[in-house]
């Protein structure tokens, strides 16, 4: 592997750690920064340049959807390697749409996480082993099955909906977005239609089932 510079991302400081432990040993492999959510990967690629981000799914403030992106459209020369505890294959094309050039579960082994490096470097595309299949075969197909997905739902609803799954009242997700009051209430009454739901427990379930904020927060 020629020489990689790589970001790290993930809302908890001692997984940053395990996985920048992991990787020092590594030749050719340097860690040029950690972030905590997909706000400050934005800020960091830009300062640091690096040529890869591992990047996490459940952050607050900005996730790592949003953040891999957002990345593809600014920063395309970066490549985005998913490091997730979620196993759905929903994810999985969620993150590849989103522009991600590989997948690995956090339960990897340190030789399949150096695998997957090599391979999106490369510029290949990589996929966790216990990732199903299907996901490639079905990848750019529309979905046939019921619900919606994040990717369904417009880059402002899911950034009201992550804020709201967050726990932001009205008010705060205003103050947030720039946006007025009244604007994120229709946005509100749009994503409870959308989703089939009719209050803001069923808006925060959402959120956490399509990855906009971890269970935990």
């Amino acid at each position: 592997m020629t020489s990689l510079r790589v970001l790290l991302a993930d809302d908890h400081g001692l997984v940053r750690s395990g996985i920048a432990a992991l990787l020092v040993p590594l030749e050719g492999v340097e860690v040029v920064g950690e972030a905590a959510d997909g706000a400050e990967v934005l800020d960091l690629v830009a300062t640091l340049a690096p040529d890869m981000v591992l990047m996490d799914i459940s952050m607050p403030n900005m996730n790592g959807l949003v953040a891999t992106r957002r990345l593809a459209r600014d920063f395309p020369g970066v490549r985005v390697l998913i490091l997730s505890v979620h196993a759905d294959e929903e994810f999985v094309r969620e993150a590849l749409r989103a522009g991600a050039r590989g997948y690995l579960l956090k339960d990897a082994s340190p030789a399949e996480l150096h695998l997957a490096l090599q391979a999106v470097s490369a510029g290949d595309l990589y996929l966790s082993s216990r990732v199903s299949r299907t996901v490639i075969g079905d990848l750019f197909e529309q979905p046939r099955r019921g619900g919606v997905g994040a990717t369904h739902l417009t880059p402002r609803q899911r950034e009201v909906l992550q804020l709201i799954g967050e726990g932001h009242g009205t008010r705060a997700v205003a103050s947030r977005l720039g946006l007025s009051p009244k604007t994120v209430e229709t946005h509100r009454a749009h994503l409870m239609k959308r989703l089939g739901v009719a209050d803001v427990a069923g808006l925060v379930r959402h959120a956490i089932r399509l990855g906009l904020v971890s269970a935990d927060q």
